[in-house]
Formats: C-alpha cells, structure tokens, sequence
C-alpha cells in the first residue's frame, strides 16, 4: 500500500500513480477527487446521488495525477464485506480529455494490481455502468446479475474471480 508514484506509459500522457488510504489524502488531493467525481458523475451525467455515502473513510484510493500534479484519474478499492462480499473497485473514472487514449485501461491494471497488493488475491465485484460492461471485461470481469437501475442509470453487477 505504498503511496509512491508508478509511471504509467502507453502512448498517452504519462500519469503518476499513487494509492492511499482515506487518511494519507492531503486535503487538495480530497477536494481534486470530490471535484473530479462530481463532475463525471453529477454534471456529465446528469445525476443527482449522494456521492460521499461514508465508504471513502475504509477505502484504499487510485489516483492518477500529470506531471503538474492534476488529478486525470480515479478509483476508490473497498475491502470485502463494505459493499459487496468481495472486494470492490468503484467510482472509476477518467477526465473527460484523456478518454478514448486508454487511462481507464491503466486505471483499471492499477486498481486491480493495487487492490490485489494490499489485500492479496481475491475476487472483485464491481457495480458497473450497464454500458461500459465491454470495458470492464476487457480487464476479467463478467456479469454476475440482472440488470438494474442504480440513480437512474441502468447497471449490472460483474465478478472477476
């Protein structure tokens, strides 16, 4: 659970890879995060949700910065038993210039690796966006239940063993 940088390289911007628990944030880190995600998730998509749902506390968290320190990426990994039985990786995303350069492909190895580093060798299940379940099984994860509507956004549990 180190919070040193990984370099991050596949034709993109490089990113700087750092993963910490809730109480290593600094507080610019906390509000880039809660700014990034409430701006993905609230303003790009339209939803109205109570995003800081006291789960951030017990997560480890993936942040992906640039070389100026911005933040351009993020995850949170929660242990088993906080969401799910397994353990989760959730509030993934990317800002919107890097999408469609494979971030989210790098952020999705980080948190896995990351999530696998801290807590050793498990299952994963993931509450995903119905639209992106292609996404998520580039990186082994399959559909484990119905689709569902989650704040009006259609979603699918998928497993990754």
């Amino acid at each position: 659970m180190s919070g040193l940088p990984l370099k991050g390289s596949e034709g993109l911007q490089s990113l700087n890879w750092r993963f910490v628990p809730f109480s290593a944030l600094s507080t610019a880190e906390l509000y880039a995060l809660l700014q990034l995600r409430s701006a993905v998730f609230v303003v790009e998509q339209a939803c109205a949700f109570q995003d800081m749902d006291d789960a951030d506390q017990q997560a480890l968290h993936v942040l992906g910065t640039n070389t100026q320190g911005q933040l351009h990426a993020y995850a949170r990994c929660l242990p088993a038993g906080l969401k799910f039985k397994e353990a989760s990786i959730g509030r993934v995303m990317t800002c919107a210039d890097l999408r469609g350069q494979g971030a989210g492909h790098q952020l999705m190895r980080q948190a896995i690796t990351r999530l696998h580093t801290a807590w050793g060798p498990q299952a994963i299940r993931i509450g995903a966006q119905s639209r992106l379940a292609d996404f998520y099984r580039q990186h082994g994860f399959a559909p484990a239940s119905e689709p569902y509507l989650e704040d009006g956004i259609p979603h699918i549990e998928m497993l990754r063993g």
